[in-house]
């Protein structure tokens, strides 16, 4: 990764860190700057949006609005996840295969005491998941409803790894009571916009990183939370971070009194 561009840090709200990241191939520097959340259940949001709030390109797909500098922040999250959390239509559109992680980001991932990588959990209704990820030598975890039509199918091929959150419909907060009864309580959401919508508007988000892509595309594309319904009142949230490389902005946004109360509906830390 050391052909990435050097991150300058704009704005970081709770200590002094380095004015500038340089690429580095284990991104131990990065990754220590994003390390900072008390221990116990969290939920982190890692998105990207255009400047006119497209949450994909054209083609519907991030690739095409994304870049170096978002990937090495994409990159470092997901060395700090026990799981990565994604909707199964994100997963067929772009395409998710086994979570693997660059050697040497693996390795600032083991010192910081996690595994080789995390962990990958695909929620759908309808139970659709791609055969190829379901025969994965490591197959994700599939968070499903009871009264999906595949649900008897999807326990028969991955057996303990599947989770049943929910009667008719995926219960989110079940979700991740059943993640973290696995150990698997540092979540990160990569989306997409629906999933993210239904975590945000149930108060379950604690950190929402958006990266502001320096693109205009039109069209009829998803926002960043779609699907949603609005709101009660509009959610309060703190810049924590700012950092910017070639006129990406990558923001890290603190939504942790807006989830406050949905933190204690999910009970203590395991």
């Amino acid at each position: 990764m050391t052909d990435s561009p050097a991150l300058d840090v704009l704005l970081h709200a709770t200590a002094a860190p380095p004015t500038r990241l340089e690429p580095r191939e284990d991104e131990a520097e990065l990754v220590a700057l994003l390390d900072d959340l008390a221990p116990g259940r969290s939920v982190r949001a890692n998105m990207i949006a255009t400047l006119d709030g497209a949450a994909t390109g054209p083609d519907r797909v991030t690739g095409s609005i994304n870049g170096p500098a978002d990937l090495r922040v994409f990159t470092a999250l997901r060395a700090l996840a026990d799981v990565v959390l994604v909707g199964a239509g994100t997963v067929r559109q772009e395409r998710y295969r086994e979570l693997d992680l660059p050697p040497a980001v693996a390795a600032t991932r083991r010192a910081h005491g996690r595994g080789d990588r995390p962990a990958l959990a695909v929620v759908t209704r309808s139970g659709d998941v791609p055969g190829a990820l379901l025969d994965a030598e490591r197959p994700p975890l599939v968070v499903t409803c009871a009264t999906s039509p595949r649900v008897g199918e999807l326990r028969d091929r991955l057996g303990d790894g599947l989770v049943v959150a929910g009667r008719s419909a995926v219960d989110l907060r079940g979700a991740l009571a059943a993640l973290a009864e696995r150990g698997l309580t540092a979540v990160l959401t990569e989306g997409g916009p629906t999933l993210l919508g239904e975590l945000v508007s149930l108060g379950l988000v604690d950190e929402l990183f958006l990266t502001w892509s320096p693109t205009v595309v039109g069209g009829p594309a998803p926002r960043v939370l779609d699907g949603a319904p609005w709101v009660r009142d509009p959610l309060p949230a703190r810049l924590v971070q700012l950092l910017h490389a070639d006129g990406v902005l990558l923001g890290r946004w603190d939504l942790r009194t807006a989830s406050q109360d949905a933190r204690s509906q999910l009970g203590s830390a395991t």
